[in-house]
């Protein structure tokens, strides 16, 4: 394994979508949503550690969970969880990782990945990630891997590109759209050259320094003019300060849709982003009747193309539902059509409103 080349796992979201199981203090990047015995970001980390030395994996999260990241990562050196003070998005996240990623070896080249992500076939996977990092050694450039579309979905943002390569297998960005309504999405399948947008980034640290210099040059001025107190003993206080001061902005709104060397690699390899109920379903196995279903103490009669997720700690029957999210917890449970689970954060909001954070 390559010396120079770094992984940053961006591990600080909430996870409001999968409520009622991911809440606030135990968000779902650190739950086995699947069922298959690890959790999101210890497949992540796992996933990685077969790219880049475990000693070059860092991961980025909230300070309230540094002591989780810790616990289900045992193998990662103590001193590469770095917490931020606060949720800033992913700009000022991936600012701070690269700034201080570069003050440790100039010469790096990271990848910048959610914790959540779902990938099978790891070997293609392992190979786009090689290319991409390959590809940024020797060019300056921003890059991101984009997924070649099985259907019309709409919760995903796309990427469209275009001719002709600039390497094998590698493309000019043209644009970025945001999750646009389903007749916009199946004009983006039909048209060939739209992907979806998997939120993995591979560059240079120096080149991502420039890019935050050249287009968000506020949060390149907050963390350049205390770089040098990174990796030091003072780091803690310093971030305070310089997260304080910085906006709250997405790397994909900052940059990646305003610089001119943005590149895609388009991947076959399955991939989910795991934002909804309705992805983890899509991603589990199933019984004959479409019934994903996660606990050991669940019967299913007369139900249908439901997402069921327990405790194993009651019995939970389940009869009559079709097209139905069940989910039990010890103080919760939801049953919501899958039709509405994108109106699971309003009703977060109003539990929020009417019992305060007891249930969050």
């Amino acid at each position: 394994m390559n010396k120079n080349h770094y992984v940053a796992i961006m591990a600080g979201g909430i996870g409001s979508r999968f409520w009622p199981k991911s809440r606030t203090s135990f968000p779902k990047q650190f739950l086995d949503i699947l069922g298959t015995g690890k959790t999101l970001i210890q497949a992540t980390f796992a996933r990685y550690s077969k790219i880049v030395p475990v000693e070059n994996i860092f991961v980025v999260t909230s300070e309230d969970y540094a002591n989780i990241v810790h616990e289900q990562l045992p193998d990662l050196p103590q001193g590469n969880i770095v917490a931020e003070p606060f949720r800033k998005n992913t700009a000022p996240c991936i600012a701070y990782i690269a700034f201080k990623i570069h003050e440790l070896n100039p010469d790096a080249v990271m990848i910048a990945a959610p914790a959540d992500n779902h990938i099978l076939d790891e070997e293609n996977f392992g190979g786009v990630m090689h290319k991409a990092l390959d590809f940024v050694s020797h060019v300056s450039a921003l890059t991101t891997v984009g997924i070649m579309p099985t259907h019309p979905n709409t919760g995903y943002g796309y990427i469209q590109h275009e001719g002709p390569e600039a390497a094998p297998g590698i493309y000019k960005v043209k644009t970025f759209t945001e999750k646009p309504n389903l007749e916009l999405a199946k004009t983006f399948i039909e048209s060939g050259d739209f992907l979806w947008n998997s939120g993995i980034f591979t560059w240079k640290c120096k080149t991502i320094i420039s890019a935050f210099e050249q287009h968000l040059p506020e949060v390149f001025e907050l963390f350049d003019g205390e770089k040098e107190q990174l990796n030091t003993p003072a780091e803690k206080k310093t971030i305070e300060s310089v997260y304080s001061q910085c906006p709250s902005i997405s790397i994909d709104f900052g940059i990646m849709e305003k610089a001119n060397n943005v590149y895609i690699i388009p991947a076959s390899f399955s991939w989910s982003d795991l934002g909804t109920w309705n992805s983890a379903h899509a991603n589990m196995e199933k019984d004959y009747f479409d019934n994903a279903v996660v606990g050991d103490n669940v019967m299913v009669f007369d139900t249908h193309h439901c997402m069921i997720h327990t405790s194993n700690k009651k019995m939970i029957l389940v009869q009559g539902l079709e097209d139905y999210i069940v989910v039990d917890t010890d103080d919760v449970l939801m049953i919501c059509k899958k039709e509405k689970e994108q109106d699971i954060k309003d009703y977060v909001s109003e539990i929020k409103r009417t019992k305060g954070d007891k249930y969050l």
